[in-house]
């Protein structure tokens, strides 16, 4: 375990903290820039969903592999490498957008290609938080985390892109560039002791090794419900999100400024929903805080379908934003503690894989819907289908959920070294 700072989670962890943060930022800048550089292009809600999708594509296709790299590769390397490459990416883009050349099958291309950079580079990030911190301290660690993405993504970042965008339209995507860089010197500086010294294994092909962490997932309960739970509220939540700039603009009469602000109110909430999420998981048990989070989520569709002012959508944000919060907290842990380390990559890349194509599928209904039934229409549908769920996942949350009891990991011929 690397060494403790004075804060009690260890110095690795702070520079793991710096580079997620870091890279928060620049992202929350073009959360609010990228939508509106699509807009000015095209109002078609199908196109600006699209935009959405192709960065969610990746964790689809290349789940079989980025599993199964990350647990026989260099964790830290490999989320550096990613790092630097989507700076580049980033980079090209804002050129484009400075050169008055920006167009959307370029939007497309490197957005596909940001996503697969995401992909690797988030897989293995997230497979080092256990490698960093006590097992007891995951609830902490997993907070801190999501309050720096919270507070620099959501709360800071959309304001100043949209700032930013008003100024020029390449400035955002130049500052998420930069932002990427600060991420892949932090963590070409991370420092990771292992407990035994590397030694070369038998290596199995990648397709076993890949069906192997499906088998992991499926044969655990717990792990299992947290997955097709949360592929499901992906698709109920961006298909309304990936309008939520046409739905902002053009429902709720904001400016493009206003659009930007709009995007903190969930951030405010998660703030909020970060900070007592250790506490409520100290006092309420997983199954408690899950079969909470379904209602909520669930009155979050309803709430934007009925909302007619920007002050109700917000509101209802900042709601959302504390159970985001929560619920992240509950079902990070619970899969951090069940996974064994050997496994950690394959069986991340399996639960990722589903939930960002979750998030794929609901980019590409997003916009018919709206387009089909106005822009209130997705909201109305993740309403129907969140409550359906809420029905359907209320027993296996239940109380078995709080004791996953791990199954057994693979024998040694499958186990790669990283």
């Amino acid at each position: 375990m690397a060494g403790r700072d004075g804060r009690g989670l260890g110095r690795g962890f702070a520079k793991l903290w710096s580079a997620a943060a870091v890279s928060a930022l620049g992202d929350g800048i073009v959360a609010a820039a990228a939508p509106l550089l699509v807009t000015s292009l095209t109002r078609d809600p199908v196109l600006v969903g699209l935009s959405v999708f192709v960065q969610q594509l990746p964790w689809l296709l290349l789940a079989p592999v980025s599993g199964v790299l990350v647990d026989r590769v260099d964790r830290r390397r490999l989320a550096a490498l990613m790092n630097a490459a989507r700076a580049v990416l980033t980079a090209a883009l804002a050129a484009a957008v400075f050169a008055g050349v920006v167009s959307l099958p370029l939007i497309y291309g490197i957005g596909l290609l940001l996503g697969c950079c995401a992909a690797l580079g988030d897989n293995a990030s997230g497979a080092i938080i256990p490698a960093v911190v006590a097992d007891a301290d995951l609830p902490r660690a997993n907070s801190r985390m999501f309050g720096a993405y919270t507070v620099l993504n959501k709360l800071c970042g959309p304001p100043l892109g949209a700032a930013l965008f008003g100024v020029a339209a390449g400035l955002p995507l130049a500052v998420d560039a930069v932002s990427f860089v600060g991420a892949a010197a932090l963590l070409s500086a991370l420092r990771l002791v292992s407990d035994t010294p590397d030694r070369p294994v038998e290596r199995a092909p990648m397709r076993q090794q890949f069906t192997e962490g499906v088998r992991w997932l499926w044969g655990q309960p717990a792990v299992r419900a947290l997955t097709l739970a949360l592929c499901l509220m992906n698709v109920t939540l961006i298909a309304g999100f990936s309008v939520l700039v046409l739905y902002a603009r053009e429902h709720l009469g904001l400016s493009e400024f206003g659009y930007g602000v709009l995007l903190t109110a969930s951030a405010c909430g998660g703030l909020v929903g970060a900070a007592v999420a250790p506490r409520l998981q100290a006092r309420f048990s997983s199954s408690v805080l899950l079969r909470t989070g379904l209602v909520l989520e669930t009155l979050t569709h309803v709430g934007l379908a009925l909302a007619g002012s920007p002050w109700v959508a917000g509101a209802v944000l900042g709601m959302f934003g504390v159970h985001g919060a929560v619920w992240m907290g509950v079902d990070r842990t619970l899969v951090q503690r069940a996974v064994p380390d050997e496994l950690r990559g394959r069986v991340t890349s399996v639960f990722m894989a589903l939930a960002v194509g979750g998030s794929a599928l609901g980019a590409v209904i997003g916009g018919p819907l709206a387009r089909a039934f106005g822009l209130t229409g997705p909201f109305w549908f993740s309403a129907v289908v969140m409550a359906g769920l809420t029905v359907f996942a209320w027993r296996p949350f239940g109380r078995a959920i709080d004791d996953p009891a791990p199954l057994p990991s693979p024998g040694p011929a499958a186990v790669a070294t990283n």
